[in-house]
């Protein structure tokens, strides 16, 4: 007979660990004091938790373990990001990236392994899909770099690779994590939620969790958007727009990013840039206009800096915040947009674009 597989108490929130407690025979507030332990001080080893009995710790380690996604590639860009390569098992890898910027440290949070939402303008969409992460692939993404560097994160951006939406109950559940004051203490300002426009996830998800909203857009009208972004074949720009309305509606503070990747003759016209203005009337927004990153494969061009400034500036007269995204690590591929890792997927194949790094030993 095989021995029961162990819990990875790094799946766990606050109210799971307090449960799991309960059902092992123990008191809920050990769940709390190894909560604390594992995501305030790194401890992964249950010897090392010094306020529990020595027959808890030796409980624990017939029932339990913390097991951290393995770090396989740690690399720093010349501008400071640091892109961290974690393996979540035999098959698949994902990525996660670590932006300092004066006083703020960003981490931006991968959601699945590959995406299954095919933005034709992203890296991460050529390779396929295989999974959603779960919560402790998601929390590790975190917990690495807070420990490797010794310090805390500001900001988190659930950017990275795959469609948070697409994984909603184990995004939340990380959300919790990431907020508890035994663990984290980022507060609703600090975490922000990027999606394509799943809209019924998103309804959702303001029930769930309060925490920011980032809109991939990249098009102001639906013919563009179907192309550059298909979900939108099924949840129209009609849909998409009323529902990150809702989703702010109550917080006076609160406004929509809006994310724009500009591709040279494809969305950044004068035209475009008006239509997008009315598009988003009446919507409390902060534009983020993204220059593109190129990867190989891919028939798309960068718009040049002068006419993303034109942009920035027409819809900066109609009262939209706007902002150019500064490209950072695109010298380690950890730019907006590059982010690979390694997926194995039965149902689809690599580009050739893709297979070539693969097989030339990429990094990652």
């Amino acid at each position: 007979m095989g021995t029961a597989q162990k819990t990875n108490l790094l799946e766990l929130d606050r109210k799971a660990m307090e449960a799991f407690f309960q059902s092992i025979g123990q008191k809920a507030f050990h769940g709390r004091n190894v909560l604390k332990w594992i995501h305030k001080h790194g401890v992964t080893d249950f010897d090392a938790m010094t306020d529990l009995s020595k027959n808890l710790r030796q409980l624990l380690e017939t029932v339990a373990e913390v097991r951290v996604p393995e770090v396989v590639f740690d690399k720093p860009s010349l501008d400071g990001t640091h892109k961290y390569v974690l393996e979540v098992d035999s098959h698949n890898r994902i990525e996660a990236v670590h932006i300092p910027d004066d006083n703020r440290n960003t981490l931006c949070v991968s959601s699945q392994v590959g995406c299954a939402l095919e933005c034709s303008f992203c890296s991460t969409a050529r390779q396929g899909f295989n999974r959603n992460l779960s919560v402790a692939e998601i929390i590790g993404q975190l917990w690495t770099p807070v420990h490797r560097l010794g310090k805390p994160v500001s900001n988190v951006v659930m950017m990275g690779m795959g469609e948070p939406l697409a994984n909603l109950e184990n995004v939340v559940g990380a959300l919790n994590i990431m907020q508890d004051t035994l663990c984290y203490s980022l507060s609703k300002h600090k975490l922000t939620i990027s999606t394509s426009g799943i809209v019924p996830a998103l309804r959702r998800l303001r029930e769930l969790s309060d925490v920011c909203l980032a809109v991939s857009l990249h098009a102001p009208n639906n013919e563009l958007r179907n192309e550059l972004v298909p979900i939108n074949r099924k949840y129209p720009l009609e849909e998409l727009i009323p529902a990150c309305k809702a989703f702010i509606e109550g917080d006076k503070r609160r406004k929509v990013t809006w994310e724009y990747v500009m591709l040279d003759g494809v969305n950044d016209s004068d035209a475009h840039a008006r239509q997008l203005i009315r598009l988003l009337e009446g919507v409390p927004s902060k534009l983020n206009l993204i220059p593109f990153n190129p990867f190989p494969g891919s028939s798309y061009r960068t718009s040049p800096p002068e006419r993303v400034e034109r942009f920035r500036q027409i819809t900066m007269k109609s009262g939209i915040i706007s902002i150019t995204r500064k490209t950072r690590g695109d010298d380690i591929d950890a730019a907006c947009g590059q982010l690979v890792g390694r997926v194995k997927d039965k149902s689809r194949r690599l580009p050739p674009a893709q297979q070539a790094m693969e097989s030339q030993g990429s990094a990652i």
